[in-house]
């Protein structure tokens, strides 16, 4: 009998043990994540109860994100203003599949959770005061803003509109957009049956371009391997010869120039003129001399290959392949092979370049502020050093004052003359990237205004030709778009940005 009750005793022993580990289970390591469950309605219902914090452009007015009491069992609803204007910023707060962009990585403030909170949370819940959110203060300049949704028009793409010296976003637009109201809504089976219209829709509305989709960025990386050349030693004045196609080591392939064509009608051309038209053979050349080493070396010199930006959820980096053959080499140099940027990461370097070579940290909230005002947490300007590298500097001064000088000649002689701004000395770079055989090239623009003072870097990516299809080219489609987009950004930073007359005048 006694051998019996020893086996029964050491089960129950047993059984004990393995519930004591699986309580602990749940209410200590799983207790974040079950509490984050957008299926745990008692989590949901908690959520619902706190006024969420606002959002607020970087004007100091304009609302992005606002809630409403409602009557229902959950008291608030999250409310979108403008629509699918700024959706792929404030992303969504969704009682089915969750928050999403800033009201995902902002949510412990939004709700009024972050250890910042407190003491303070704790002072309310003694008194029998309400939790309520924080409120963001948004880097987001809403003329600019609005001045890329209506440039970019139906086009799929991205804008990404920097300030140089403090790394604020002012504009961050991807096309097409996407309705956040309809996801924050509380009726679930239309919450639902809008995200399955979205996500079998062919254009991806849910993607956020701007910084979650790589591209091929052409010949707006030429001002990387220029960078590359310049920081090697050799001047803008150096001359090149002008062939209509370069032949690439160790394979019978060849690069030519846009349109098959001569850059300077066969006569040597220097890589000042060489960056203004945009000639291939050139940059492709450069690639070979200079080698993969520090065409590399430069590219992630300027972000590549590492996370570049924070305050979002799971951005995409853009990538430089780290090895290359010659031939590899040549066409990385003219942005092609692997080579693949974000629209953020090519606004981030003319910025860099406009910033005396200086990377910023790029963000879109630049402080937090509680009920009454009061400061929670700020997000100062500060400078960006990427992975591997040892300062932010990814270019001298003098090599970025003289990649300026190359780029207002793009804007003023070349192929981005479509980028001029009247009153304005604007410095850019265009690109045609190929894709897929058989596919309308992805067109870019990246530069910024005004080009002695810049107070706006500006990216635009259009995907297959836009409207025009395989004759589509960046100085065509992606410069309008920017130069509206850096207008706008002038415009409202006051008159003396956007009046600044050119060095002739």
């Amino acid at each position: 009998m006694i051998p019996q009750l020893r086996r029964v005793a050491l089960l129950m022993f047993v059984l004990f043990a393995a519930l004591l580990v699986n309580v602990n289970y749940l209410q200590v390591l799983r207790a974040a994540e079950l509490r984050d469950d957008p299926r745990n309605s008692r989590g949901l219902i908690e959520e619902y109860q706190t006024r969420r914090g606002l959002m607020i452009g970087g004007d100091g007015e304009t609302e992005l994100a606002v809630v409403e009491e409602t009557d229902g069992r959950l008291r608030y609803r999250r409310q979108y203003p403008a629509g699918p204007l700024y959706a792929h910023v404030t992303g969504y707060q969704s009682l089915v599949f969750g928050p999403e962009e800033l009201e995902r990585s902002f949510n412990d403030y939004l709700t009024g959770a972050a250890p910042e909170r407190f003491a303070r949370n704790l002072t309310d819940l003694l008194a029998g005061r309400e939790r309520a959110g924080d409120d963001l203060r948004l880097s987001i300049l809403p003329p600019a803003q609005q001045a890329a949704q209506d440039a970019l028009g139906d086009r799929r793409g991205a804008v990404v509109a920097l300030e140089p010296v403090s790394g604020d976003i002012l504009a961050l637009w991807s096309s097409p957009s996407y309705d956040p109201n309809r996801m924050s809504s509380h009726d679930r089976d239309d919450i639902i049956a809008y995200r399955e219209e979205l996500l079998a829709d062919g254009d991806r509305p849910l993607i956020n371009r701007a910084i979650r989709e790589t591209y091929p960025p052409g010949s707006t990386f030429k001002l990387v391997t220029g960078a590359a050349a310049l920081e090697s030693g050799i001047p803008p004045d150096a001359e090149f010869d002008d062939p209509s196609e370069l032949q690439l080591p160790q394979t019978t392939a060849t690069i030519g120039n846009f349109g098959g064509g001569l850059c300077n009608d066969g006569q040597p051309l220097t890589l000042l003129r060489a960056m203004e038209v945009s000639c291939n053979t050139t940059f492709a050349k450069l690639g070979l001399d200079l080698g993969a080493e520090a065409l590399i070396a430069q590219a992630e010199a300027f972000g590549f290959n590492t996370a570049i930006i924070e305050q979002v959820p799971v951005p995409a980096d853009s990538r430089m392949p780290k090895e290359l053959n010659e031939p590899q080499t040549a066409q990385s140099a003219i942005g092609q092979f692997d080579v693949r940027a974000t629209p953020l990461q090519m606004a981030m370097i003319a910025a860099a370049i406009g910033n005396g070579g200086v990377l910023m940290t790029p963000h879109l909230v630049t402080e937090v502020t509680d009920t009454s005002g009061s400061d929670v947490a700020t997000f100062d300007p500060q400078p960006f050093t990427p992975s591997g590298q040892a300062d932010p500097q990814a270019i001298s001064a003098q090599t970025a004052q003289t990649l300026t000088e190359m780029m207002i000649g793009v804007v003023e002689r070349g192929s981005g003359t479509a980028a001029q701004i009247a009153g304005v000395q604007v410095a850019g770079k265009t690109g045609t990237a190929q894709t897929a055989e058989g596919r309308a090239p992805t067109v870019w623009f990246t530069g910024f205004a005004p080009a002695e003072n810049p107070q706006v870097a500006v990216a635009v990516m259009i995907e297959d030709g836009g409207e025009v299809g395989s004759e589509a080219t960046g100085g065509q489609l992606a410069a309008p778009v920017a130069k509206a987009v850096m207008e706008a950004a002038l415009q409202a930073s006051g008159p003396d940005e956007a009046a600044q007359p050119d060095e002739d005048g």
